[in-house]
């Protein structure tokens, strides 16, 4: 009988030696005339027990992690007996930390061979798209609009205003563009869905071209990610041999197909407009507003730009409805948000709940606190621009509103814990340097406000003038914030201010751990 193992082919199980691990298993299985079938699965989202193996028995999968190449015979040697290994960890949805998720988006993924379109409708695929092709362009549009799903990019954008507005703008062409250029610190959800359920994706990206009108859609992926650029492409061109892409979808009368476009890693990029540009094959700088994407988009044409993660959402809302969907958050955030927890965390990976879970609950209770064992001191949500939060507002609720409330932001949903050595006045510097090098130049606030920034920030970490530099770091956010063409320039005050604000002793005076450094 052929011995079913599954090894993630996901790219942070790869970087611990997943490749090689596949590898040795397969010379250990030969070594000992067994035979084996090794499925490529994603990632589960562990990060501390990847790569996990996982058995396949007649009591359901069974994992094993974190594993190395230098585990293979052992571990063959225990599939093949009573199963017993020091790396074994049993069911992984037994784990707390899956048991704890509300995985809706990603439902699939650590579960299915990605390149496989018969696993991926084994496991309910396709079913959104037959549904959304049954009830027609409007009727897609009402429910996704019914749903609440907000743009999970980082804007929180109601998904269903953007379709509409592209659904009735007229036009003979019209595209979907799916923003894949992930460049958040601490974030990985759209890497984790490409690599691990590509075809949900390009099941999304039908659902809108049908809802819309539009018959091409492009995939914008940033550069650093080949794996997910070849997941997307074997995906692609399966779908399309099987009909669920190109001339007729499914045997209807709408037309739809797909491609991805690599960008060359510019942060600023990760902004619609300048998306936009760098898809067009011009220089990536931010367009002014009006006209919107959704009026004059890519190529002048009306577009629907949306997240990996917005669209990959699309299919469970059509396939089971948009009150199952709406039943889960709270306020106007529904549904559920993949949360990527990262930093220095005992438990970091990919945790998808429902909206209304507190800061506190994720980085101490699901996170399990730093893995120094030191105290945490501060939180960044929402990436590089996000607000750093110190443990007194860790009772906020995962909100867009809630957050928005303490000056902060959700943003992709990624999570960068920090313990008591962190030094906020650098983090605030590194803001402004990182605004300097990612910006597109296009406006002046953002262009010179960063650089002027930094440099101020250096001489408050210097001590000169402190009480005046910081009012003059204070003024220049606000300048910022409202005169930037786009969010790079006006949410740099974000993690700026709120490390004044929250940790005002790294600023005014001489912290005893800073000045042990």
């Amino acid at each position: 009988m052929t011995m079913r193992i599954y090894v993630p082919r996901d790219a942070a199980a790869v970087a611990c030696g997943a490749d090689e691990l596949a590898a040795a298993l397969k010379v250990a299985a030969i070594a000992r005339k067994l035979d084996i079938e090794i499925i490529r699965n994603g990632s589960r989202g562990m990060a501390w027990l990847d790569p996990l193996v996982e058995l396949v028995t007649p009591e359901g999968r069974i994992g094993y992690g974190p594993a190395e190449p230098e585990d293979a015979d052992s571990l063959i040697a225990a599939f093949a007996g009573d199963g017993a290994h020091k790396l074994r960890v049993g069911k992984p949805e037994d784990q707390p930390f899956l048991k704890r998720q509300t995985r809706l988006t990603f439902a699939r993924v650590g579960i299915v061979d990605p390149r496989d379109l018969d696993d991926y409708k084994a496991h309910g695929g396709l079913q959104g798209l037959e549904k959304a092709i049954a009830i027609g362009p409007a009727a897609i549009v009402d429910e996704v609009t019914k749903s609440g799903l907000r743009g999970r990019g980082g804007a929180g954008f109601p998904t269903g205003i953007k379709w509409k507005t592209v659904a009735d703008a007229a036009g003979p062409q019209k595209y979907i563009v799916c923003n894949a250029d992930e460049g958040d610190s601490g974030t990985f959800a759209d890497r984790m869905l490409m690599e691990g359920d590509p075809f949900c994706l390009i099941e999304g990206m039908a659902i809108a071209g049908v809802a819309t009108g539009a018959t091409k859609g492009y995939v914008y992926i940033r550069s650093e990610y080949p794996h997910a650029i070849a997941a997307m492409n074997a995906a692609i061109d399966k779908a399309r041999r099987a009909n669920v892409l190109g001339k007729g979808i499914l045997g209807s009368a709408h037309d739809f197909d797909m491609e991805t476009r690599t960008g060359a890693g510019a942060y600023v990029c990760g902004e619609e407009t300048s998306l936009l540009e760098s898809l067009e094959g011009k220089r990536g700088t931010v367009r002014a507003k009006p006209p919107l994407p959704a009026h004059k988009g890519l190529f002048g044409k009306p577009t629907v730009i949306n997240n990996v993660l917005s669209l990959a959402t699309v299919p469970i809302i059509l396939a089971q409805g948009a009150e199952h969907y709406r039943d889960f958050g709270m306020g106007r955030s529904r549904g559920t948000m993949p949360i990527q927890l990262a930093g220095n965390l005992n438990y970091g990976g990919l945790f998808e709940t429902a909206f209304g879970i507190t800061l506190g609950e994720l980085v101490d209770d699901i996170g399990g606190g730093c893995f120094t064992g030191r105290p945490v001191r501060a939180v960044q949500v929402g990436g590089p621009l996000g607000a750093y939060f110190p443990r007194e507002l860790f009772d906020t609720p995962f909100d867009y509103e809630a957050f928005a409330a303490k000056d902060g932001l959700i943003g992709h949903g990624g999570i960068v814990v920090f313990d008591d050595t962190v030094d906020m006045r650098r983090q605030a510097r590194f803001a402004m340097e990182f605004c300097a090098i990612e910006s597109c130049g296009k406006c002046t606030p953002c262009r010179i406000g960063a650089i002027r920034g930094k440099e101020t920030i250096e001489k408050i970490i210097a001590g000169k003038d402190v009480a005046r530099n910081i009012a003059i770091v204070e003024d220049l956010c606000q300048t910022m914030k409202f005169g930037s063409l786009c969010a790079l320039g006006g949410f740099t005050p974000y993690p700026v201010l709120s490390a004044i604000r929250h940790f005002p002793e790294d600023f005014h005076g001489t912290p005893q751990r800073i000045a042990a450094e």
